[in-house]
């Protein structure tokens, strides 16, 4: 069988032709911000310096210009007043606010009680928890720098430097420290729920309010005038808590998660309710028992004695409040512990208020 020939090739090939697309989308050109210009030079060796200074030849009237850098915006008038403006109200409204607070309460005065070092509050732990044997329990004064030659214008040393020092950074530490604790032990015994922690920080707060107004009571019928000396009961008011997280963490690892309840807890709280009573017994005595006969005590330094009559009121003050008020205070904070009748009450009770409220 013959084949037939085929034609041979043409010269040259046919012109391709490539497609055309009929709708034209133009894309925006994506640029990164220009790095921050220095006070010395306009530009920096960038790549958008042409575009920049071009002021947009192809992108409309002014498309290629770029807003100031961070530094113009400081160095703008504008920003410079508003932020004067801002300052100036700030500082206001700081001066309101500490002069409404300083109605009640002086700052500078609690400035003092904040003042520790960390070998103060070592040594002012091992004192709360074992003050058997501690000596002297008298308070460290130091003459006035302004008027060291006036006998009568005196002053307490800080807590860093004297140990017998009242300090508010301890009870405030221990506040917290109970109220956490709590909660812990509450959920290490399966008896957490989400009321364990409000119920606990209400009762705590409550316990310090009753004692801080039972305290404006007692110095008001003392005729204890001196907001020092109050602030300093205040102090030492807190203390207990210290011994009431001894109490919990002791009991809990004797009862095996049991509680504070049973012998070991008894035990545990007793020589921490003793101890925090002797320990106020002390120290409360050089605050609402001031005796100028004590070599210790300079002459004029503001702690005046007081009349016979009015010192056998503040020994009762004194003996009432360090035992039977520490004892009543320690109990209570001592048994919100988290068990799950406690936890079964408090839930019943917000269950009640919720369908009251409904």
């Amino acid at each position: 069988m013959q084949r037939g020939s085929y034609a041979p090739p043409p010269a040259h090939s046919p012109p391709l032709h490539h497609p055309v697309p009929q709708h034209v989308s133009t894309v925006p050109m994506m640029r990164s911000p220009p790095p921050p210009q220095s006070q010395g030079n306009s530009h920096y060796g960038s790549p958008y310096n042409g575009q920049a200074g071009g002021g947009g030849g192809g992108g409309g009237g002014g498309g290629g210009t770029f807003a100031p850098a961070f530094g113009g915006f400081i160095n703008d008038p504008t920003a410079q007043m508003g932020y004067q403006v801002g300052k100036t109200a700030l500082n206001a409204g700081q001066e309101y606010m500490e002069q409404n607070i300083n109605r009640y309460v002086s700052i500078s005065a609690l400035k003092h009680y904040f003042n520790v070092s960390t070998p103060y509050v070592l040594r002012k732990l091992l004192l709360v928890l074992f003050p058997w044997r501690h000596k002297p329990w008298s308070r460290e004064q130091r003459p006035s720098h302004s008027s060291p030659s006036d006998a009568s214008n005196y002053y307490f040393l800080p807590p860093r430097d004297d140990i017998n020092s009242p300090d508010m950074y301890i009870p405030v530490m221990a506040f917290v420290t109970y109220i956490l604790l709590s909660t812990l032990l509450a959920g290490l015994r399966g008896a957490f729920h989400p009321e364990v922690m409000g119920l606990t920080a209400t009762t705590a707060f409550v316990v310090v309010l009753l004692e801080i107004l039972g305290l404006k009571f007692g110095t008001y019928i003392l005729s204890i005038s001196n907001d020092s000396q109050l602030l300093d009961l205040v102090a030492y008011s807190g203390y207990k808590f210290l011994g009431v997280i001894v109490t919990l963490v002791i009991s809990e690892i004797l009862n095996r998660g049991q509680g504070t309840g049973g012998w070991a807890g008894w035990t545990v709280f007793g020589y921490t309710f003793m101890a925090n009573a002797f320990f106020l017994l002390r120290s409360l005595k050089y605050v609402l028992l001031p005796d100028s006969s004590n070599s210790s005590t300079p002459a004029g330094s503001g702690m005046h004695t007081v009349a016979r009559s009015q010192r056998t009121r503040r020994t009762q003050f004194l003996f009432i409040y360090s035992y039977v008020v520490q004892f009543v205070f320690m109990w209570i904070l001592s048994r919100q512990d988290g068990s799950p009748a406690q936890i079964k009450t408090a839930a019943g009770a917000a269950a009640r208020g919720v369908v009251g409220g409904g």
